[in-house]
């Protein structure tokens, strides 16, 4: 309801009235009109306006943006991204690894001092864009681009941001890992693990690990002796060996992989020779700073592969031990445990291209019922043809 009241001479003041907000449009000297609202924590606001269409046109603005809870406070809105950022990290529960890769996407946008509220789209099209003139790969974009959006996210949750500007804006094209992905042959890595001798021969365990069990680098770093169970052909990934830190491995990746017990084998020669001792705990692979870490493994690795002549890297020997598991048949499901993915859409995501086709498919079972088919029809020709001969 509008309702008109006289406070002093020269001064007419309009109000409407809610259940939760008030809001008015005063004139005062100089004709220029005032618009005042008071927010859900009771302070007011105002603004002034020439005219007073613009004051109204403001305040049905406020309204709406209220009644579809899109309203942000204009004090609080001027928070820079930076700031906002800084302030809402130190509540979260990162582990390093996460910290760093946030503080690194983070600290390299390009709208840093901007207030949220001035934030637009046109601003992360521009950042995303920057990331490309400097030839990072799709993928990293990526996943800078998704760290930086949980921050937007959560300032559209505390109401620092009408909606989330990030949203609808276009990535670069990743290549699909069917067309990059490097998977060894058997012949490859029989290769590689028959070039591991004299001082090479500590890393044929580690090798074994990987292409046989499907560990990270960082989870086969982080291996103790007690985590092999040498009677069931059982290794426990409970841990990821970091430069500077030991750390739980990636989300969902605690797991119990089961191995054959040639790799049993090979571990066990691998404790005798180059780890022994009596305590159970004790590290697979370290040196006098503790654990191998990949500032360790990879230069070793290295010179490994050069050795033998191969172009692939550790993380592909864990490629070869996916495909050999899809290879024999194995579900998703299956993949994605041994694999310590988080779910099932992740491991499609990875390795569909190796899974069999409708059409593979198809295909095998047209040949199965071909082979039965003619195999019944020269029994039964081989039968009768005995028959008349007789």
């Amino acid at each position: 309801m509008i309702q008109k009241r006289n406070r002093r001479a020269g001064v007419e003041d309009r109000w409407l009235k809610t259940d939760k907000k008030t809001r008015t449009a005063s004139y005062g000297k100089g004709n220029r009109w005032r618009a005042r609202y008071v927010d859900e924590a009771g302070q007011e606001h105002s603004k002034s306006f020439r005219v007073k269409v613009d004051a109204q046109a403001w305040l049905d603005e406020i309204t709406a943006s209220h009644i579809t809870g899109n309203y942000v406070d204009p004090k609080r809105g001027s928070i820079t991204f930076s700031a906002f950022y800084r302030e809402w990290s130190q509540r979260q529960v990162w582990v390093t690894g996460t910290m760093t890769a946030m503080d690194l996407a983070a600290n390299g946008v390009t709208f840093s001092d901007l207030p949220l509220m001035e934030l637009r789209p046109s601003h992360v099209e521009a950042w995303v864009k920057s990331m490309q003139d400097k030839k990072l790969l799709p993928s990293t974009i990526k996943t800078r681009f998704n760290n930086v959006r949980s921050v937007l996210r959560a300032a559209e949750r505390d109401r620092l941001l009408a909606r989330d500007p990030a949203q609808n804006v276009k990535l670069p094209r990743i290549i699909k890992s069917e067309h990059t992905m490097k998977i060894p042959t058997p012949v490859e890595v029989g290769k590689l693990m028959a070039a591991c001798t004299e001082h090479h021969d500590v890393m044929r365990g580690f090798v074994a690990v990987c292409a046989f069990a499907g560990l990270r680098l960082g989870e086969a770093c982080g291996l103790r002796v007690s985590d092999i169970n040498f009677l069931r052909g059982e290794i426990r990934v409970e841990r990821q060996s970091q430069p500077g830190e030991i750390r739980a491995p990636k989300y969902g990746s605690v797991r119990t992989v089961y191995v054959s017990m040639e790799l049993i084998a090979e571990l066990a020669e691998h404790v005798r020779i180059h780890s022994p001792g009596d305590d159970a705990d004790r590290w697979l692979w370290s040196n006098a700073n503790g654990p191998w870490t990949a500032n360790v493994v990879e230069p070793r690795f290295g010179r490994l592969r050069k050795k033998n002549g191969g172009d692939y890297s550790l993380h592909d020997l864990r490629h070869f031990y996916a495909s050999g598991l899809i290879a024999d048949g194995c579900d998703v499901v299956t993949v994605q445990r041994a694999m310590g993915h988080k779910d099932a859409t992740t491991t499609l995501n990875t390795y569909s291209h190796l899974w069999p086709r409708a059409e593979d498919r198809t295909r095998k079972a047209s040949s199965k019922m071909y082979l039965e088919s003619t195999a019944d029809a020269l029994r039964t020709d081989e039968t009768g043809s005995g028959s008349d001969q007789a």
